[in-house]
Formats: structure tokens, C-alpha cells, sequence
């Protein structure tokens, strides 16, 4: 103990102890908030359990079950389809919007502000406000479209509509990516666009040759966060659809919730979160692997 206490009032004693506390919220964090659950997961993937009755074990049963359920698949399909519309559609809106935002004018930081408002917003405010503008009845999208001729859409009634609905609702929160992107722009010297402009490149040239390269580790990085984040949509699906109609919009993340605290199947949900983290690793992996080498980074020394 005396020892200890010798070792406590060194320097390296002190700035040792000091370091724990530092890095004492992230371990924690990470011990009970990820580590824990994970251990949890996988005994509740092997087992039969509804919160109830004593849990039952079966193996890789829950994954077998997989691969017969319907909704299952349809829930894949609907989360793919999200994905594959609302991340390139996001991406090229939020990088225009950037270029727009970069411009040097007065007042432009009111229209930054303006744009990235939206992204801040809590996403149960922001289903409760896209609800009411999707409403076929009295909505503000109908309303504007009666303006031009078009007939009332069902927007949250009709199968067809329902996912684009939602998808065009995704478009609200643009500001988010923006804002990473114009740090990007900002961030390219102007020497390259001198460069560029002595050369005779004109402003597409100097967009496609110039801009996007040197833009491409921020829009490697909104891609990969984007995919991340749209297989894990949840509270527009719930909120608004509830996953309708007719399975529309259901959503992943949203049957997974469903199995575990609607229908109390704890190990089947667990088995639906692992094979979604399976999936997100996969995307991830592929694009790193297809797209990682095209991403230009600027060599140092």
C-alpha cells in the first residue's frame, strides 16, 4: 500500500492516474453500452425467448427461420430500395447545395443557416411536420400540386407512393451533409483553381477535374455514412407509416422492433440485428474495397 502511495504523489503516477480519468467515459461507455449488449445478442441469437417463460435453446434456428419469412425479405427489399434512391439523390442535392453555399455573396451565411436548420430538427418533429404536408387531404404537397394541375395523390395510402414519400422526406435533412461538404469546398486552396484558370478550363472543367478529386475523401465519407445510416432508417416508418401500406414501408430496423417488443421474440431479433450488422460490414467492406482506391489524398512530406 505504501508503495502505492509512493508511486500516487510521482509525476508519472499522477499524469497516470489523470489518463484513467480521461479515458474513463469512453470505456465505460463502450463496456456498457456496446460491449454488454453485443454478450447479450449473441447468448439471445442462440435461444427462444419472450421475456416470459424460461428461454429455450435452438441453435441456429433463428437464423433458419430467416430464409421462410416473408417479411423478412420484404423488409430487405424495402431498406435496399431506400437506400439505393435516397443516398445518391441526397448526396449529388447536398453537394449542389454547397456549391451554391460557397459562393461569395453577402448574406450567404443566412442561407447556410437556413438550409442546415432542417437537419437539427428532432426526427419525431420532423415526421410529425412531413406527416401533415403528406396528408392527402389538407396537405401543404397536394395543395401545391392542385396549383399546377395535378391530381390528389394518396401519398401515405397508396403502395406506390408511400416509399417515394418517404424518400422525398429524407431530402429535408440535406443541411447535415451540406455543411460537411462546404468544409470540403473551403478547404481547396485557390491555387488550383489559378492553376486551372491559366490552363483555359472553364467553370465545368474546373469542376470535374478540379473540385470533385479533391472533394472525393469528403464524399467517400458521406457515402459510407449515408448507407450506415439509411439501413438503420426507423422513425419515419414508424411514425408516419407504421410500415404501411401493405408492408410499403416496412422498414428493417422497423420488423426488427417489431419481433422484439411487439411479438416478444427476443432471439429472432437478435438474429435480424446480427445479419443486419452483417450487411452494413459487407457495404462497408465493398466500398472500401470498389471505391477506396479512387479517392485522391494529398500526400504529405
Amino acid at each position: 500500500m505504501a508503495a502505492i502511495v509512493r508511486w500516487l504523489r510521482k509525476p508519472a503516477g499522477r499524469r497516470t492516474i489523470v489518463g484513467y480519468i480521461f479515458i474513463a467515459p469512453f470505456m465505460l461507455g463502450f463496456l456498457f453500452w456496446f460491449l454488454a449488449p453485443a454478450l447479450t445478442s449473441l447468448w439471445l441469437v442462440v435461444h427462444k425467448w419472450n421475456m416470459i417463460a424460461p428461454a429455450e435453446f435452438v441453435g441456429l434456428g433463428n437464423f433458419r427461420n430467416l430464409f421462410t419469412d416473408k417479411l423478412f425479405w420484404q423488409a430487405l427489399k424495402v431498406t435496399t430500395a431506400y437506400t439505393a434512391i435516397a443516398v445518391p439523390l441526397g448526396m449529388v442535392l447536398a453537394f449542389l447545395l454547397a456549391l451554391l453555399m460557397n459562393a461569395k455573396v453577402r448574406g450567404i451565411t443566412v442561407f447556410r443557416t437556413i438550409y442546415y436548420l432542417p437537419s437539427i430538427v428532432p426526427a419525431v418533429s420532423n415526421a410529425v411536420l412531413w406527416a401533415w404536408i403528406l396528408n392527402s387531404d389538407f396537405g401543404l404537397l397536394n395543395a401545391l400540386l392542385r396549383v399546377f394541375g395535378v391530381r390528389r395523390i394518396l401519398w401515405l395510402q397508396e403502395p406506390e407512393w408511400a416509399l417515394p414519400a418517404l424518400i422525398l422526406m429524407s431530402l429535408w435533412s440535406l443541411g447535415g451533409g451540406m455543411v460537411i461538404y462546404l468544409a470540403g469546398l473551403q478547404g481547396i486552396p485557390n491555387e488550383f483553381y489559378e492553376a486551372a484558370q491559366i490552363d483555359g478550363a472553364n467553370a465545368w472543367t474546373k469542376l470535374w477535374h478540379v473540385t470533385i478529386p479533391l472533394m472525393s475523401p469528403v464524399i467517400f465519407f458521406n457515402l459510407v455514412m449515408s448507407v450506415v445510416g439509411t439501413f438503420q432508417v426507423f422513425t419515419a416508418g414508424y411514425l408516419i407509416t407504421n410500415g404501411g401500406p401493405q408492408n410499403a414501408t416496412l422498414f428493417y430496423v422497423l420488423y426488427l422492433w417489431r419481433n422484439a417488443f411487439l411479438y416478444l421474440k427476443m432471439g429472432y431479433a437478435a438474429a435480424l440485428a446480427w445479419v443486419l450488422s452483417f450487411i452494413i460490414m459487407g457495404l462497408t467492406v465493398f466500398i472500401f474495397r470498389g471505391l477506396g482506391r479512387r479517392v485522391y489524398y494529398e500526400e504529405t512530406g
